[in-house]
């Protein structure tokens, strides 16, 4: 009498036999929150579970949003916003590749400014409003530095991080082949650092556009998309209120996907390098 012997799994067969998810599934899939999220709050103000005036209905927020953009509202105050993060996330990015290069690639500088700049960072950015706002006022300049110190701070760290963990194997090679102190920073260190400068960029970028955002609150002189909140929540405008976090929101994905886009092309050129 021969016992059944259980065949060996075959991992090939397993492979073939269970399907992988698409990208295009995977991209579609991350739209179920957002659909369930609206379907529900179409639900909720159609049958009135939640007062009306304090959660207003798609439809009313896709008129209000409709009219803002139709008479141009919508669009100054976005370019105002935009405006002012750019120009607060420029000057805090380049001071800050600058001073993390130096404290990544002079030791001398690292021991005499380094410590300070790690009691520097550790100040909450909130914190620094109130000294701004006597400094230079309420207006754009306050705005753009408290923006350009938002961007400041994780550029310096990664870049600083990103030089200081150069592979030695890298370095060694460099040394060997005779490389010039400029060409071993040029063609060793800057690519091997690319993808930690990278995430300090694009942490300063967010970081910005949030801070404006902040900015607009607390320093509530000018026009601006937190402009448009804070006029909505005063006059009890939900409509207003929801819709401006809408375009945020908006603002903020689309910087995170042009930030991903760049991430992908700089990666390229780093493995070439």
């Amino acid at each position: 009498m021969s016992s059944a012997i259980p065949r060996s799994l075959d991992v090939a067969e397993l492979v073939t036999a269970t399907p992988l998810p698409t990208r295009s599934a995977g991209r579609w899939r991350g739209l179920v929150l957002p659909v369930a999220g609206l379907a529900l709050w179409w639900l909720l103000s159609r049958l009135d579970v939640v007062n009306s005036a304090l959660l207003v209905s798609p439809a009313k927020v896709l008129e209000t949003g409709w009219a803002m953009m139709a008479s141009g509202r919508l669009w100054r105050a976005l370019s105002s916003s935009l405006a002012r993060e750019l120009t607060g996330f420029f000057i805090g990015t380049l001071s800050g590749l600058v001073l993390g290069a130096l404290l990544g690639l002079w030791p001398r500088f690292n021991r005499l400014v380094g410590p300070s700049f790690n009691t520097f960072k550790q100040i909450s950015l909130f914190a620094w409003i109130p000294l701004i706002s006597v400094w230079f006022g309420l207006g754009d300049v306050a705005k753009v530095v408290f923006l350009s110190l938002a961007a400041l701070i994780p550029v310096v760290v990664n870049t600083c991080a990103g030089i200081s963990r150069t592979p030695a194997s890298l370095l060694e090679v460099a040394r060997v082949y005779g490389y010039t102190r400029w060409q071993t920073v040029t063609q060793v260190v800057l690519p091997s650092a690319i993808p930690s400068i990278f995430t300090g960029v694009y942490l300063a970028l967010i970081y910005s556009w949030l801070a404006t955002i902040g900015a607009e609150y607390l320093l509530v002189s000018g026009r601006g998309v937190g402009n448009l909140l804070i006029e909505g929540s005063e006059q009890f405008q939900m409509d207003l209120v929801i819709f401006g976090m809408l375009v945020i929101g908006a603002v903020g994905w689309s910087m995170n996907a042009a930030a991903r886009s760049l991430e992908r092309r700089l990666g390229r050129w780093s493995g070439q390098a």
